[in-house]
């Protein structure tokens, strides 16, 4: 008898391991890539610095003093100090511009992510779900958005805003960029629908609620997280070159695309001003796409 149990334990130890998760796997696999923990390390520290910008740097980056600082080369040995990039054209410390300018490129990045996640994930998972009719009219809703340029479109919502700030950027990119999201997660729920789970799930008597939101979702949802990373990156990029055209963030806010688009004048005499805002918003971009490469591959068991 005690032998019987012990191997009825033994079995079920063996089924909980076989019946690990999705997420799981993908979370022990994330955890060996050096790839992912680079740029996980990386976008913490971009996070931190534009929550807590004054914690890496005591210069006020809309200080300008044009008789002391203007164009003052960098001072390698001011280490965290305001001359330690150098001075723009204004005579204001770049490296307090890079540390604060953090705060507007996440922030965009971030927020339009959830709001293209939200709005273009519900959009494909009731098209995807329903079908029919409902599929046709929120398909062709879905073409006609994702044939406008985001970059010319974002152009054109915001020359109508009289006041460009981060939150209109944001609702800008929302508005044109979700349609990605949509198609993606209604080909996952096309998929997923089709499943024995699912099929059970609606023969005893599961509502469309709980099947979407218990049964579908969990197991459609891979896919656009990964898009999703991946896109961050994009939008942090859109947003600088909003910026760096003028049509982005103004003044006061500091931008690094906005700091790139004052560097041209200067870019032969002093090519260190347009350099490390450049190099803050590249580093930026590439963590957002490594980490969304990394998940992609953790995410796709046919590339483990």
């Amino acid at each position: 008898m005690a032998v019987e149990q012990e191997t009825l334990v033994e079995e079920n130890a063996t089924k909980r391991e076989e019946a690990r998760s999705l997420w799981g796997d993908a979370w022990r696999d994330l955890r060996r890539r050096p790839i992912f923990l680079i740029s996980a390390l990386l976008i913490l520290l971009l996070i931190i610095m534009s929550i807590f910008p004054w914690a890496f740097t005591d210069a006020n980056p809309r200080k300008a003093d044009l008789v002391h600082d203007y164009l003052k080369r960098p001072d390698w040995t001011d280490f965290f100090g305001a001359g330690w990039f150098g001075y723009d054209a204004q005579g204001r410390s770049i490296y307090a511009r890079v540390v604060y300018g953090a705060r507007a490129s996440i922030t965009v990045g971030i927020f339009v992510t959830a709001g293209v996640t939200l709005l273009g994930g519900l959009t494909g998972m009731v098209a995807g779900y329903f079908g029919g009719a409902v599929d046709a009219v929120l398909s062709r809703i879905i073409d006609i958005f994702f044939g406008v340029p985001l970059l010319l479109g974002a152009l054109v919502l915001l020359n109508g805003f009289s006041s460009r700030t981060v939150w209109a950027v944001v609702l800008a990119l929302v508005v044109l960029g979700w349609t990605q999201i949509a198609r993606v997660m209604r080909g996952a729920v096309l998929t997923v629908k089709q499943a024995d789970y699912v099929m059970a799930g609606r023969a005893l008597g599961a509502g469309t609620g709980r099947l979407m939101v218990r049964h579908i979702l969990p197991n459609a949802v891979a896919p656009v997280i990964v898009v999703a990373t991946i896109a961050l990156g994009g939008y942090i990029a859109t947003e600088a070159t909003l910026s760096f055209l003028g049509i982005g963030l103004q003044d006061p806010t500091i931008s690094w695309g906005i700091d790139i688009a004052s560097a041209q004048k200067v870019i032969r005499t002093a090519p260190y001003v347009m350099f490390f805002p450049a190099a803050a918003l590249s580093v930026t971009v590439l963590a957002f796409i490594m980490m969304g490469d990394a998940v992609r591959d953790a995410l796709d068991p046919k590339l483990r």
